[in-house]
């Protein structure tokens, strides 16, 4: 969503090899090792995190799929533009930090690493004193609650996100986030032109 609000009139593709029944876009499922790249201005990965995620702490690590590097890999033989994302701790290169709280999502603490093939900038913390703190995080069952007292359309409303299902959500970007990544492509190619 970020990035349709960066470019209006760009066809947003998305690409998982689950079904994703609520992605407001384009969808195309398939591998993202396999699928074929040429064609488009830009490409962002969001490989699985919970191999390094801090939230899988308890569980067994080993069943996760390390697929950062072979990513990578394939983005690298393009020639497209590209940006990765993951989770803090996630084996990027030369990454940068984006956080809610720095683009005035007051309510949320989720940080995300960003890679890029293009110069661009992070964000950085802005959480001042603010107590009222959404987690969304994890995989949950139960009637709407997502946490102490609050509601999943709360989480929904604090993500900017209305579509998406619990477990969608705990493992979404802020469209925040990639309109802000959008504006940095934006004057990358500006700047390149």
């Amino acid at each position: 969503m970020g990035y349709h609000r960066a470019f209006p009139d760009a066809v947003i593709v998305g690409v998982d090899i689950n079904p994703q029944p609520r992605y407001p876009f384009t969808f195309i499922q398939g591998d993202a090792l396999t699928f074929p790249l040429d064609g488009f201005d830009l490409i962002h990965a969001s490989p699985p995190c919970q191999l390094y995620s801090i939230s899988t702490v308890m569980h067994d690590k080993s069943k996760y799929l390390d697929l950062v590097g072979p990513i990578r890999e394939r983005l690298q033989g393009s020639d497209t533009p590209y940006v990765i994302e993951n989770v803090p701790g996630a084996p990027l290169i030369n990454w940068v930090q984006i956080c809610g709280s720095g683009l005035g999502m007051t309510r949320i603490r989720r940080h995300r690493l960003f890679e890029a093939n293009f110069p661009m900038m992070g964000v950085p913390c802005s959480h001042g004193q603010n107590h009222d703190i959404l987690s969304v995080v994890g995989h949950s069952e139960g009637s709407g609650k997502t946490g102490p007292g609050y509601l999943m359309a709360d989480k929904q409303l604090a993500m900017g996100i209305d579509w998406m299902n619990r477990d969608e959500l705990s493992e979404a970007i802020p469209p925040a986030y990639t309109e802000y990544i959008g504006g940095q492509f934006a004057a990358h190619l500006k700047a390149a032109a």
